[in-house]
């Protein structure tokens, strides 16, 4: 199992999103981040009476763990989607996990990374949970 950490533009959270389901990568995590990329000069601005600076980057981090069959697919999603071909795209971190539990039911490694019954996707089975038909 690997863990993916992507550093992505906010402007391209929405297609990733779209993309990874699309590829059955349907369970990650994301957070709203600041970060400073190479460009160390700090630069203020003004901006409707406020000091701005602007060398401070929005972006979002995802955090996504895959079992190995779905690594590369989804490397490959997270570069083709997340490229707008600027300076200041975003980074990709991978690290290995020996190890995952599901609460819920106990199981470990791979099986806990995936719902079992392939007829219901992620999606379905969340809405299906929210309206109480799980």
């Amino acid at each position: 199992m690997k863990k993916i950490e992507a550093i992505i533009r906010t402007s391209k959270y929405e297609e990733l999103k779209q993309s990874l389901h699309e590829i059955d990568v349907d369970f990650f995590s994301w957070w709203d981040v600041t970060g400073q990329g190479n460009d160390t000069k700090f630069k203020k601005e003004i901006y409707r009476g406020s000091i701005r600076e602007t060398s401070l980057i929005s972006r979002r981090l995802l955090s996504i763990v895959v079992r190995d069959i779905n690594f590369e697919k989804t490397i490959k999603c997270i570069l083709k989607h997340a490229k707008t071909g600027e300076v200041g795209d975003g980074k990709i971190f991978v690290s290995e996990i020996t190890d995952a539990y599901r609460i819920r039911t106990g199981e470990s490694g791979d099986e806990s990374l995936f719902i079992k019954d392939s007829s219901l996707h992620a999606y379905d089975y969340h809405q299906s949970a929210a309206a109480g038909q799980r």
